[in-house]
């Protein structure tokens, strides 16, 4: 047996209680930005979206809903909600479809490397929901009426984090 093993408390998974979140945060003030481009997508996102967030009880009084025009002022709007009083998470949903251009590459690099900056700045979940597809059919299949819906999990990302965070302050 090795030095280290040997002087090792008994480490085990089973003994191990590591903190999760759960779905349990129904008293949340959530923020949801949703970009308009591609309009048809991002609804059936925040569609989603509110789904979920229904099922799990969120008051709809609670949340603060923003539009935005696309992928790319998503990061500055997150920014600025995330500021507002008491917002415990972020809700970010878009639809970026590649072209015949590099744009696509601009704004999906741009949206997600914001998006992840506004998150460290703030120290809140911020959901991805932010589509990059190669065309339309892939979006729809990640907008549809159904568990794979983006949005949905977006959202469920978002309680599971305010949940995990609200554990973690609590125990400290």
């Amino acid at each position: 047996m090795s030095k280290v093993a040997a002087d090792s408390k008994d480490f085990t998974m089973s003994k191990l209680r590591p903190l999760e979140g759960h779905l349990d945060a129904a008293d949340a003030r959530l923020a949801i930005v949703v970009s308009r481009w591609n309009s048809p997508i991002t609804d059936k996102l925040l569609e989603g979206a509110l789904r979920a967030l229904g099922r799990q009880g969120i008051n709809q009084q609670e949340l603060t809903i923003l539009r935005v025009p696309g992928a790319f002022e998503l990061p500055l709007a997150a920014k600025r909600v995330a500021a507002g009083d008491g917002i415990e998470g972020v809700i970010c949903l878009g639809c970026v479809i590649r072209g015949d251009t590099p744009h696509f590459d601009y704004v999906c690099s741009e949206c997600t490397r914001g998006l992840g900056q506004v998150a460290l700045d703030t120290g809140l979940p911020l959901g991805f929901g932010v589509l990059t597809c190669d065309d339309i059919d892939q979006a729809r299949l990640r907008a549809g009426d159904d568990r794979e819906n983006k949005g949905e999990e977006a959202a469920l990302t978002v309680l599971e984090m305010v949940s995990l965070f609200r554990k973690l302050a609590a125990k400290n």
